[in-house]
Order: structure tokens, then C-alpha cells, then sequence
């Protein structure tokens, strides 16, 4: 009896408070925990006053637009380990509060554009553990306020240097676990990697999954002489080729003819490394190398100039000393005949 008076109780209190069924809600911090009940979709009862909301190890599959538009104070929003796999671009609008976003380990392929737009507050944004193989280039930023960018183990292969750029408070980024590609088109991320850890800032690093020259290293280990720019799009042949006036003595391109030239522009964008690569080094030992080879040589050279200088000079001593004696004979035996000589 006095367990059913005391769940008689809590319910009454969560009623009183507007707590979902299945949510445990703690007023005085303005949390709700909503995690590992099974819900489908986001409960439509919470307490307005919502700071926090815990909905992860549930089976959400989608957000529709203004999904969150009853917690308009929110500030930190859980939705790991769901089946998120569709969210309308209007998902979080209302959100102008929202500082911490976990959409870790869901089901997400892409990300609108706008999707993130109505978050200006937003500090911490945790994407990892997702199956996302493209990123936009802006997500409607610049996001003065982040601090923390996650997007591990998804299927990135390329990362556009500009879309960090809207980032300009960033201390971490996290990126490893994806495929990178690490051709012309990762350039852009390398520069900004420098530029971002010369100023403090804190990343796992990007590791090549391709191509094979690659494979395996840290893309910041790469010199940056051996990315070539990447050439100019083609244009649209099959666009021009519809607007130009049909002839009925035209011939039609053939399909065959497109999809290699399709081919022979993406292996022209494929990173092609020199023969031999130059490593800064072997370069400075090479410097170093010949630079000691040329003071030794300049030193024996010094050295011979010094002895040849010496040997000279000896000998010209040498040779002043032998003939001032064979001169001094002569000059004893001119003296004795001009004092032997009849006066």
C-alpha cells in the first residue's frame, strides 16, 4: 500500500510538472531524461522551462520541422544512438539557446545546408559515428561560438577548407576514422590545419586512406610542393550540345566518347606524385653534407696555399745563403792580390 501511495505520488508530481510518461524530469535543474525508452519520435509534452534533454538509446528515426518548438530555453540536446537518418531543415528551429548538439552514432548520409542555421549560440557539435560522406561548404554559419567539431569514423573523403573558416573559435576538431582522399582537393584542409595548430587549436589528425603513395599518413607530413592544383572543371558538353542547333546531318556524340573524357578528367584531378619526391630532410642534410665537403676543401686548399707559400720562401733563403758564400772566396782573394800587388 504505501508503494502504491509513493508511484501515486510521482506520477502526480510529473503531471503536475508536465513530465512525459516515459521521462524522468528533475524541476529544480530543469533536466528531463528521456534515454533508453524505446520512444519513436520526440515526446510532445515537455516542460517548457527544459534546459536539458537526454533522448539518447532510443529508436528515433526522423525530426520533422519545429520538432523542439515546446523547450524554447533549451540549452543541451542528447540524441545519440538513435536511427536518425531524415532531418527536415527546419529541425531545430526555436533553438536560439541551444550550446551542446550530440547527433552521435545515428544513420545520417548529408546535412542541409540550413539545418543549423537557427542556432547562433551553438558551442559543441558532434556528428561522429554516422555514415556522412559529404559536408557542405557553409552550414549557414559564421558560428562565432563553436568551440568543438566532431565529425569521426563517417565516409568524408574531402573537407572544405571554407566551411572551417565560418568556424573562427574552433579548439577542436576531430577527424580521424574517415576515408580521406588525399589528392588537390585536401589542400585547402592542410592550410588550414597549419594555420590552426600554429594558433593553439587541437585535432586527431587526418590519415590518408588514398591513393595508395599515401595511404596511411598523417596529410600534414605531406610537403606541400607535391599537391598540384587542381585543374579547371570541364564544362557541361552535353548543356552546350543541346543549346547548339540540331543538323540533320549531324552526328551524335557517342556515349563512350563522354564517359572516357568523364574518366580522363577525374584521373587529371587524381594527385600525381613526382618520381621522386622531395623531402626537406634529405634536403637539409644534403646541404649540410655539401657544405662540409666544400670547408674541407677550402681548408687543404688553404692548407697547400700556406705550404707552397712556406716551402717557397724556405727556398729562396736557401738559396741566397749558397750564393753569398760563393761570393764571399772571391771577394778574400781580390783583397789578398791588391795587398800583394808592388806599390
Amino acid at each position: 500500500g504505501e508503494l502504491f501511495v509513493l508511484s501515486s505520488m510521482i506520477v502526480l508530481l510529473q503531471v503536475a510538472h508536465g513530465c512525459p510518461d516515459k521521462c524522468r524530469c528533475h524541476p529544480s535543474t530543469h533536466f528531463v531524461d528521456c534515454s533508453q525508452q524505446g520512444l519513436a519520435e520526440i515526446p510532445s509534452d515537455l516542460p517548457a522551462q527544459t534546459r536539458t534533454l537526454y533522448l539518447q538509446d532510443n529508436q528515433i528515426r526522423q525530426l520533422p520541422a519545429f520538432a523542439f518548438r515546446s523547450v524554447p530555453w533549451l540549452m543541451t540536446l542528447n540524441l545519440s544512438n538513435n536511427s536518425l537518418s531524415n532531418l527536415a531543415p527546419q529541425a531545430f528551429n526555436g533553438l536560439q539557446r541551444l550550446q551542446v548538439l550530440n547527433l552521435t552514432q545515428n544513420s545520417l548520409l548529408s546535412l542541409e545546408s540550413r539545418l543549423f542555421h537557427s542556432l547562433p549560440q551553438l558551442r559543441e557539435l558532434d556528428l561522429s559515428s554516422n555514415n556522412i560522406s559529404h559536408l557542405p561548404t557553409s552550414l549557414a554559419g559564421p558560428w562565432e561560438n563553436l568551440t568543438v567539431f566532431a565529425v569521426q569514423h563517417n565516409q568524408l573523403q574531402q573537407l572544405d577548407g571554407a566551411l572551417l573558416e565560418s568556424m573562427p573559435s574552433v579548439r577542436l576538431l576531430l577527424l580521424k576514422g574517415n576515408l580521406w582522399k588525399c589528392n588537390c582537393h585536401l589542400l585547402s584542409l592542410k592550410l588550414w590545419l597549419e594555420k590552426f595548430i600554429y594558433k593553439g587549436g587541437i585535432t586527431d589528425g587526418v590519415i590518408c586512406r588514398s591513393p595508395d603513395t599515401w595511404k596511411g599518413k598523417d596529410l600534414l607530413t605531406i610537403p606541400h610542393e607535391l599537391y598540384q592544383p587542381c585543374p579547371p572543371s570541364a564544362p557541361d558538353l552535353g548543356s552546350s550540345q543541346t543549346q547548339q542547333p540540331s543538323s540533320a546531318h549531324g552526328a551524335a556524340p557517342r556515349p563512350h566518347e563522354n564517359h572516357s573524357l568523364g574518366e580522363r578528367d577525374l584521373s587529371e584531378c587524381e594527385f600525381k606524385p613526382k618520381p621522386r619526391p622531395a623531402n626537406l630532410r634529405h634536403a637539409v642534410a644534403t646541404v649540410i653534407i655539401t657544405g662540409v665537403v666544400c670547408g674541407v676543401l677550402c681548408l687543404m686548399m688553404l692548407v697547400a696555399a700556406i705550404y707552397g707559400c712556406t716551402y717557397a720562401a724556405i727556398t729562396a733563403q736557401y738559396h741566397r745563403g749558397r750564393l753569398a758564400q760563393t761570393n764571399e772566396p772571391g771577394k778574400a782573394e781580390g783583397k789578398e792580390l791588391f795587398g800583394s800587388a808592388p806599390a
